[in-house]
């Protein structure tokens, strides 16, 4: 019998399935990268980690635990691939999902699309009942109405109901009891409370969140049911976790019950990365730039942690336009996201004006040079063209790309409307994206009152490396950070992330008028909550640590900030320290505070978790020779601005470099699932973690 002692990440992306297989009775890692399967994700996670345990010659049995990532839930929203839904909500109140806000998202755009509703106006349907705000019963529910509605959705194909009454969030009777009867006659039906998915004020977002929720609940059960079978049939018989998008990881079973929750699984993925890494490092504050093959993500890492937030959109008409798409009510780590992967589409426009993305190539057909049918041009035909990537050296050689197809796409698309040569064209491609996602940093840094220029880029993707030295000098950050195998990086996050679960109740009340007692009881609710669900995950009780927040805001403000709360009973003894923390936090954000305004809390939130798994520093295979003559294994022509022309530049083995060797740039470092581009006037010393650290010499 085998001794499992096997953990793998799996990290399902729009264009590459990233794995990464820590052997702990080693300590060794192997990484592999395979073409994301749209069609049934499932397919590309078996074949590639079958590939990648026999190349290494680890048995199946041997993997005691799998942690997994995927786009599934954000996808199914998308391309709306979720089931028919019906919403059942209290009378009058039909139409909250449609109006929204009543916000315009673009002033000016006179053909403005809003977001249509998972649920068509037919199957929004009312219930004659009502609970006030004070939880006074105004109108009971009538079983016999909700009988008739079971019959009129079941008639009508309704595979799924999402239930928002009316002040559930703190009144919660009146669902569970509709959720009951439900149960008891319509069992085939797949049903979600807002009560027990988000209890939480507001009801546009509740209801929104609800209705997403259980519209991909049957899509994402289906899929993990393929997935855990094709990991039977691999012969991997172990316990499978999910990520979440705070940054935490769950069972299957609270997966499947709060698919919503997986919305941002991968990409928080990425960002827990970066923070474990950093702290590896004694760099706890840094800017994680995670680039992959459809969209780049800049995340903000502050002592070590990325900042979470609970307000989030899916499937905006535009993508990155903010009030085009669905508000959802999860805890999610903050990140700005753009179009600008290595599939992004380069085109222009009707001004004649180069534009990158936020189209992908995805995997199918994927870049013109893959070969398979793309005649688009992309920044990676645009990186191939300009030597930045080795074609015979893609995936390790595994995967051969096509330099004229991509010369071929860049000049009929973009070099010849724009009056270009190709090399041209693909410089603009390249030095566009870039200043793209440079933007969308220093934004993201701004808007939480940080400075861009004091964070090091932490970069990693298949196509981070590749673009962020251009990216750190638009900044003018200090620096750049490229950990070992950076083209799966964000797998290591499955690896570092605790299990946890986020809960939240609302208690809308002035800060000097609290019923202490009422909060002390919502605590110890959610605390309970959260101690049963981590101990069904298998985490033992003396492991579990509970974190509390609260949500404050002066009184007349229409958003909170989030305050942490101290352990223990809380009175009006601890109500000072949680006043002189919001404050504190307030001051940071907008620089400035107002004192002798009223306070008042909205929301109280606990979070549970277990303990954080460790991780032992990366390994690389030892090269058979130290000799700094076999660090680099070629030179290349690159293309470099600064000279105006293609240079001669050294092309670097990444599994040779060890602790304190030198790279003085303009150079190239590859490794098998991503290419380091080092500038001019740069130097990058490899640290005792096998990181590169670049500074520059210009400045």
């Amino acid at each position: 019998m085998h001794e499992k002692n096997v953990r793998v990440g799996i990290d399902i992306g729009g264009t590459f399935t990233d794995l990464l297989v820590l052997d702990e009775a080693t300590g060794a890692f192997h990484i592999g990268k395979t073409l994301t399967t749209p069609d049934d994700p499932s397919r590309a996670v078996q074949s590639g980690l079958s590939d990648l345990l026999r190349q290494h010659e680890i048995a199946p049995g041997r993997v005691k635990q799998i942690i997994h990532g995927t786009t599934l839930v954000t996808n199914a929203l998308i391309e709306r691939r979720g089931v028919p839904t019906a919403l059942l909500t209290t009378k009058g109140f039909r139409d909250a999902v449609e109006i929204g806000h009543e916000h315009r998202y673009d002033l000016y755009d006179l053909f403005l699309e809003l977001p249509q509703p998972l649920v068509r106006r037919r199957w929004r349907l009312e219930v004659d009942e009502r609970i006030l705000a004070d939880g006074t019963e105004e109108g009971p529910v009538d079983p016999d109405d909700i009988r008739r509605l079971i019959a009129e959705m079941r008639a009508g194909g309704i595979e799924a109901v999402a239930v928002t009454l009316l002040h559930s969030y703190r009144y919660p009777e009146h669902e569970r009891q509709i959720g009951e009867i439900l149960a008891r006659e319509a069992p085939e039906m797949t049903v979600s409370l807002s009560s027990d998915v988000v209890p939480e004020i507001r009801e546009y977002e509740r209801a929104s969140t609800t209705i997403c929720n259980v519209y991909v609940r049957p899509v994402v059960d289906r899929y993990l049911e393929r997935l855990e079978a094709s990991l039977r049939q691999l012969g991997v018989d172990c316990e499978l976790l999910v990520m979440l998008s705070s940054g935490g990881i769950c069972s299957v079973e609270t997966a499947r019950r709060y698919p919503i929750r997986l919305v941002e699984s991968g990409p928080a993925a990425g960002a827990l990365a970066a923070a474990h890494l950093g702290r590896s490092i004694g760099v706890p504050d840094l800017l994680s730039f995670d680039m992959g093959g459809t969209t780049a993500k800049a995340c903000l890492i502050d002592d070590g942690a990325p900042l979470t937030s609970s307000d989030f959109e899916v499937s905006r008409v535009y993508r990155f336009k903010k009030g085009s798409g669905f508000p959802v009510s999860v805890p999610v780590i903050e990140m700005i996201e753009i179009g600008a992967g290595g599939g992004s589409i380069a085109s222009v426009d009707q001004l004649g004006l180069l534009k990158i993305g936020p189209r992908s190539a995805g995997a199918e057909p994927g870049p013109a040079c893959y070969g398979r049918g793309g005649t688009e041009p992309t920044v990676t035909d645009a990186d191939l063209v300009l030597g930045n990537l080795d074609p015979d050296f893609f995936l390790g050689g595994a995967m051969k790309l096509d330099r004229e197809a991509a010369e071929r796409a860049i000049e009929e698309r973009v070099a010849k409307p724009l009056g270009l040569s190709v090399v041209e064209a693909a410089w603009g491609i390249h030095q566009l994206v870039n200043e793209n996602m440079a933007n969308a940093a220093r934004v993201h840094a701004i808007e939480r009152g940080a400075d861009p220029r004091t964070y090091p880029l932490f970069a990693f993707g298949g196509a981070g490396p590749v673009h962020a030295f251009r990216v750190a000098k638009i900044l003018h950050a200090p620096g750049v950070i490229v950990p070992a195998g950076a083209g799966v990086g964000s797998t290591i996050g499955f690896l570092v992330a605790p299990i946890a679960f986020d809960f939240v109740r609302t208690a809308i009340e002035r800060f000097d008028r609290i019923n202490w007692d009422e909060i002390n009881r919502l605590i110890a609710e959610m605390e309970q909550e959260g101690r049963e669900l981590l101990r069904r995950a298998g985490v033992a009780p003396d492991e579990i640590t509970l974190t509390r927040s609260a949500e404050l805001r002066y009184v007349g403000q229409g958003h909170e900030v989030r305050t942490l709360v101290p352990d223990g009973e809380l009175n009006a003894a601890t109500a000072s320290s949680i006043l002189t923390t919001f404050e504190a936090i307030y001051r940071q954000l907008y620089q400035r505070i107002a004192p002798g305004n009223p306070i008042e809390t909205v929301n109280w939130r606990v979070l549970a978790s277990g303990p954080a798994p460790e991780l032992p520093a990366a390994r690389i295979d030892a090269a058979e020779s130290d000799s700094s003559s076999e660090l680099i294994k070629s030179h290349r022509q690159v293309y470099q601005p600064e000279a105006g022309d293609f240079v001669r530049t050294p092309v670097y083995d990444r599994y040779r470099l060890r602790p304190g060797d030198r790279i003085s740039g303009p150079a190239i470092v590859e490794e098998r699932e991503s290419t380091f581009v080092l500038g001019p006037d740069s130097l990058a010393r490899v640290d005792d973690r096998l990181n590169l650290v670049v500074e520059f010499l210009d400045r």
